[in-house]
């Protein structure tokens, strides 16, 4: 019977759909396409920077899910650049409101206190995740800008405080078992020590120097080192000699 070694057992993966993280992001990213749309120049670049930022958000919580099947470290780089890029995203929001000359809720707010509710006051409790953007679309499409900014500032907010629980989390997984890749590459080292140990331990495996090859003499005519060859014809066929390496220009052999 075959043994299955435990480093070749792959993770269960690719369920980022169902990840509250990942619910939330795009939940920014569809907001965001919509406050770009109403509120920001088509030929502004800052614009293409806003989308792309939640897109990456988004994107990377996806693809960290489907890489940890083989590796957590990609998983957690992964996650940790979707982390970035909405910090990245808040950052614009924020620009936006004092450019503007606009209030930033603060984190107590009436209004922000509200926005956050609405993620969690749901009539099916059985269902765990969170409000889809249908529930922020009024307020993203219809209300005016500052109130627009200020909704999608505390879904980041949101998005961002399961990030950083999904970071703590991976990070104890990989420092306690690792993925895929890790496990199979501490596998091989182990198997490299076990064979190093066996051969250094067991005469059976020891090399015999004796009959190692002898080192590369000079030649004796042009002094430049010379190279084991084995003749091909002749009653010395088959035997080894030692020839110039300069052969054909130096033809001096010597005898192994």
């Amino acid at each position: 019977m075959n043994e299955r070694h435990p480093a070749s057992t792959l993770r269960p993966h690719g369920g980022y759909r169902r990840l509250r993280s990942f619910q939330v992001a795009e939940i920014v990213y569809d907001g965001t396409v919509a406050f770009c749309e109403r509120f920001v120049d088509r030929r502004s670049r800052t614009r293409d920077q806003m989308v792309q930022a939640a897109r990456s958000g988004r994107q990377n919580i996806a693809e960290g899910s489907r890489a940890s099947a083989t590796s957590s470290q990609t998983e957690l780089r992964l996650v940790n650049v979707a982390r970035a890029s909405l910090d990245e995203l808040l950052l614009d929001y924020e620009d936006f409101l004092r450019q503007r000359g606009l209030p930033l809720w603060a984190k107590d707010d009436p209004q922000a206190l509200q926005v956050r509710a609405m993620g969690t006051d749901r009539s099916d409790r059985t269902d765990p995740s969170p409000a889809p953007y249908e529930r922020y679309r009024t307020l993203v499409e219809k209300a005016d800008a500052a109130t627009a900014a200020n909704t999608l500032i505390c879904l980041i907010h949101q998005a961002n405080y399961l990030l950083d629980h999904q970071v703590r989390a991976l990070e104890r997984q990989f420092i306690k078992a690792g993925g895929y890749s890790e496990r199979l590459a501490a596998a091989r080292l182990e198997e490299r020590r076990r064979q190093g140990s066996k051969q250094r331990t067991d005469p059976a495996d020891q090399t015999d120097r004796s009959e190692a090859p002898p080192a590369a003499p000079a030649c004796p005519e042009c002094g430049e080192p010379m190279i084991l060859r084995t003749a091909r014809k002749g009653p010395q066929a088959g035997s080894q000699f030692w020839g110039c390496s300069r052969y054909p220009q130096c033809t001096a052999t010597q005898p192994v």
